[in-house]
């Protein structure tokens, strides 16, 4: 029997030094399924501003569909959302949080059917599902399809492609032969592509007008091979991993905040059915024995409105007890470009080398937690960081305390680590601090333009 988190904990002694010194997986958003680039990273992240975007997301996420006539009741028992009209070719965000309010997944949830649905998107709130279908009293099964490096050679069960960009709505007319239908965010249709039923899903990553597309593997390059046909008039791009990561940077979602199930007697039973290879990997500057200190809330990851105290669910009191608290505020960090320079050129000028920043994805652990520092204060947590192509701009996503969330003001990001940890990814380095201008998120399209009026100081 493979050791579960709990033991791993055990045989450690810290949730935070199991993952400080955990290997990461190379990450590839098609994990070799999909090219690293079509074309160029930089060519292509402008494709999703400039005209339109094909991105295959059908290899790097895993579905969890659960059927049943408890399933509506099983999710309103673990998310903090409203499911009144949730039903049928119906989808929201998924959120679920521990006792204490604290977070513990996001996801898509699809509603296939009255009765059926599938969940989409990284393993925390899967697993948090899976658990509680399989050891509670409720009337439901499930069947997971994990990602494509997991499945033994088997193909996905359902093909999953993302189009977006300022063409996607004369390009869905050219696919369909039909004007696009109005649906409002994360609104669902269904169109006729190739004479195949695809269901679509009304969702743009990065800020623009797109629809994620689903439906059964076989369907999917007949699907694919049409979008490209009529895609070909409008200058449409596919998209390889290494562009796709950078995506969420624009639209400002925050991916995989470590979830809060390491602590807690209420948590032990979730732990010891969890692999030990769920723990994950963390990285950067912040360091804290004490676990705690990396958890999150829905209100700190921009979540609130996605939280409804109109039914009971896992966490209700404890959430409750976390929205009468200072709030922080998920914000977009501006990484100043001189210090970003200083950064990149201690690579080949005398002096410290500092951690090396990977473009045009810096994170080098699953959870990446980098200190944000006003003074000697630590204010907030950097929690990814990278390069936008559209605003010439090194930046990472944050969670700031609410005095100094607002634009303009000036921060410093931590970046690397002290003690340096036993991470293979992570080389000997000294810790150096970048100074940021905070802005919105999702990230304005004037950000970099308003910088450059900010003072250096």
């Amino acid at each position: 029997m493979s050791e579960s988190l709990q033991a791993a904990i055990d045989r450690v002694g810290n949730p935070v030094e199991l993952m400080r010194d955990q290997a990461r997986r190379a990450f590839s958003h098609g994990f070799g399924f999909v090219p690293a680039e079509f074309t160029n990273w930089r060519e292509e992240a402008l494709a999703w501003h400039t005209s339109c975007a094909l991105m295959d997301q059908s290899h790097h996420m895993v579905d969890l569909f659960v059927q049943g006539p408890d399933t509506v009741r099983l999710l309103e028992y673990l998310g903090v959302n409203s499911f009144t009209g949730f039903g049928n070719d119906k989808a929201k965000q998924f959120v679920a949080v521990n006792n204490d309010g604290y977070y513990i997944g996001d996801c898509v949830l699809v509603g296939l059917g009255d009765r059926s649905v599938d969940l989409v998107g990284r393993r925390t709130a899967l697993d948090w599902v899976e658990y509680n279908a399989l050891t509670g009293d409720w009337d439901v099964t499930v069947e997971r399809d994990p990602q494509s490096v997991e499945r033994g050679g088997l193909p996905p069960k359902q093909y999953r492609y993302e189009i977006q960009g300022p063409v996607t709505a004369a390009l869905v007319e050219k696919l369909t032969g039909e004007p696009m239908p109005e649906v409002r965010f994360f609104g669902m249709t269904a169109f006729t592509i190739a004479g195949k039923r695809v269901r679509a899903i009304r969702h743009g990553m990065a800020g623009q007008v797109g629809f994620e597309l689903f439906g059964p593997w076989a369907d999917g390059p007949a699907v694919r091979e049409a979008i490209l046909r009529a895609g070909a008039e409008f200058g449409m791009k596919q998209v390889g991993s290494v562009a796709y990561s950078t995506a969420n940077l624009e639209s400002g979602w925050i991916p995989g905040p470590m979830p809060a199930i390491h602590t807690g007697e209420s948590l032990a039973g979730y732990r010891e059915w969890l692999p030990a290879n769920s723990a994950g990997s963390l990285a950067g500057s912040l360091f804290s024995r004490n676990v705690a200190d990396y958890y999150v809330t829905p209100y700190d990851l921009g979540y609130g409105r996605h939280v409804k105290f109109d039914h009971e669910f896992v966490g209700m009191d404890g959430l409750r007890d976390r929205a009468r608290e200072p709030q922080r505020h998920k914000v977009t960090l501006v990484w100043h470009p001189e210090d970003a320079a200083r950064l990149f050129s201690s690579l080949w000028t005398p002096g410290p080398t500092y951690k090396y920043f990977s473009l045009p994805k810096a994170r080098y652990g699953q959870f990446q937690m980098d200190e944000v520092l006003v003074g000697d204060e630590r204010v907030g947590i950097s929690m990814d960081c990278g390069y936008v192509v559209r605003d010439q701009a090194v930046v990472s996503l944050a969670v700031l305390d609410e005095e100094f969330a607002r634009p303009g003001t000036q921060v410093r990001v931590v970046w690397g680590e002290n003690p340096v940890s036993d991470k293979p990814s992570v080389e000997p380095h000294e810790q150096v601090e970048i100074r940021a201008t905070v802005e919105a998120a999702p990230l304005d399209s004037f950000a970099r333009t308003r910088y450059r009026g900010v003072s250096q100081s």
